[in-house]
């Protein structure tokens, strides 16, 4: 019986061992064991979905936007709106600060995925927009809806000005870009820089663009740019023509005085076309100097045709002496009575 004893006991002492010694701890998983501590998640942030179908694939990321990011069997990154500050940073739990200005979504999500590859072995990351703010770019001036146009993606000028309403119908024949040039010199032959070395200034002719002569100058307009669309100059053909009044340069800054006397339906039976004159504003703005035109020359191919300049007054005589119908054509031309303004569309 001793002996049986003797070799039973140490069985028995290994038993009890076992059953008080406590499991050992499973090996963390991979993804276990990488996911950060959410000590400083707020526990009352509202997730919110990530949206996609808001912004187009190239729309480009900048101050003033929120995101959403998602990144899945990672609950310590909480799907709250993120704000993009003036520098282009967002701070996102555990990653800290990343700067997402100027890149796209499919950009942010890979250098998301690159960073958090730290902390998880596959990271799944997705990025949506909760709000656009980043791409404002002014249109003033002649068109229907001017002001502060807040712009997804890239768009073209044309695209901008369809966006402001369209052209008013006095627009001119001229567009206007200025462009901060931090951002670039505007991609145009005739950009200069302002007095200031702190803008690119260049123009285009929307004709040239309609009309596909010249389809490169329908480029991108980038955030912060200002399109403004001057109105339309006006000229003025006065006296013995068919139909005086004043005529809106919608496809062109100036038009020739033979052109002039055509939009006017031409000459009438008491004109004295080789008495003509243009009336033309002084530097100093407080009278207009007389400028004899000899229509009849000209017309006979005598002399060449002549320019006239935005608030020209093309004036074509009759027998009346000059000096009082000078005065009251001037007299109609400030105050507008009696003027009629034709438009050419």
């Amino acid at each position: 019986m001793k002996f049986f004893e003797s070799i039973l006991l140490p069985f028995v002492a290994i038993a009890a061992f076992a059953q008080t010694t406590p499991p050992a701890a499973k090996p963390p998983s991979p993804t276990a064991a990488a996911k950060p501590s959410s000590a400083n998640v707020p526990a009352n942030a509202a997730p919110v979905k990530a949206d996609r179908s808001k912004a187009p694939a190239d729309y480009v990321l900048g101050p003033g936007d929120q995101i959403v990011v998602h990144v899945l069997n990672a609950e310590e990154i909480p799907a709250t709106p993120l704000l993009i500050d003036m520098s282009g940073f967002i701070r996102l739990a555990v990653v800290g600060r990343v700067h997402v200005g100027g890149l796209t979504l499919s950009a942010v999500e890979a250098e998301l995925t690159e960073r958090l590859k730290t902390y998880l072995l596959h990271p799944d990351v997705s990025v949506g927009i909760a709000e656009f703010h980043s791409q404002p770019i002014s249109v003033i001036g002649s068109v229907k809806t001017p002001g502060v146009h807040q712009v997804q993606g890239r768009k073209s000028l044309v695209e901008v000005l369809s966006l402001a309403g369209g052209l008013d119908p006095g627009a001119g024949p001229n567009v206007r870009i200025t462009r901060r040039l931090e951002n670039g010199r505007i991609p145009l032959k005739n950009a200069t820089d302002d007095s200031t070395g702190k803008f690119s200034v260049a123009e285009v002719n929307l004709r040239s663009i309609l009309d596909a002569n010249n389809p490169d100058e329908n480029i991108l307009i980038q955030p912060y740019d200002v399109v403004s669309v001057p109105r339309a100059e006006t000229i003025y053909v006065m006296g013995n023509v068919q139909k005086a009044g004043g005529y809106v340069l919608t496809d062109s800054d100036t038009v020739s005085v033979l052109q002039a006397v055509s939009m006017a339906g031409g000459f009438d039976k008491m004109a004295r076309p080789q008495n003509s004159m243009i009336l033309r504003r002084t530097p100093e703005g407080l009278s207009r100097a007389e400028l004899p035109v000899d229509l009849s020359k000209i017309l006979d191919g005598k002399k060449p045709d002549v320019k006239m300049r935005p608030d020209d007054i093309l004036y074509v005589p009759n027998n009346v002496p000059k000096a009082a119908a000078l005065r009251g054509l001037e007299a109609a031309i400030q105050t507008g009575t009696g003027i009629a303004i034709f438009r050419r569309y």
